[in-house]
C-alpha cells in the first residue's frame, strides 16, 4: 500500500474556483430575483410613477427588460487559493430599484456554500462589489414610443 504522503495532491486552480463562484453568484441572483427590476417588490404607486415618468405608449414589461440586461452582464469572480482556503471577489450588476444589501448577502452566502460544497475548501471571505445598476427605462430608449414629452416631471 502506498503511504498517504507519497500519493500526491489535487490542486484546484484559482480560475476554476473563480468560475464556480461566478456561477454560484448567478444562481443566487436568479433565485433572489435581483436581475429583475424588483417590480414585484415595488408598490403600485411607485410603479405608476415610473410609468408616468417614462411616458410609454406601448407598455414594455420592465421586469423582462431588466432581466435580459442583467443576464447579459454575468457576475465576474476572481479567486485566490492558498491550500484549502479560497478568498473570492465577485463583481455584479443589479436591477434598479432593488435591495442591494439583501442581494449582496444572498450572493455571499451562496458563493460560500457552493464553493465549499464543490471544492471542499473553506471560504472565509467573499467580497461582493456592485459595479452597475440597470434602470430599465434608460437601458433601451428605442423600445419605447414617446408621446412628445421628453422632460421629467
Amino acid at each position: 500500500m502506498v503511504e498517504p504522503s507519497e500519493r500526491g495532491a489535487t490542486r484546484i486552480a484559482d480560475r476554476v474556483v473563480a468560475k464556480i463562484a461566478s456561477q454560484a453568484a448567478r444562481e443566487a441572483l436568479r433565485a433572489d430575483g435581483a436581475g429583475v427590476a424588483d417590480a414585484n417588490a415595488m408598490d403600485a404607486a411607485a410603479a405608476a410613477d415610473m410609468a408616468d415618468m417614462a411616458d410609454v405608449a406601448d407598455v414594455v414589461d420592465t421586469a423582462d427588460v431588466a432581466l435580459t440586461d442583467a443576464a447579459a452582464a454575468r457576475p465576474h469572480a476572481v479567486a485566490v487559493v492558498r491550500g484549502d482556503v479560497a478568498r473570492v471577489r465577485v463583481a455584479l450588476e443589479l436591477g434598479y430599484p432593488s435591495d442591494i444589501g439583501a442581494h449582496c448577502g444572498a450572493v455571499r452566502r451562496h458563493v460560500i456554500e457552493r464553493v465549499g460544497e464543490l471544492t471542499g475548501m473553506e471560504v472565509p471571505e467573499v467580497v461582493v462589489t456592485v459595479e452597475r445598476l440597470h434602470v430599465p427605462q434608460w437601458e433601451h430608449p428605442e423600445r419605447r414610443v414617446r408621446r412628445g414629452r421628453d422632460r421629467v416631471r
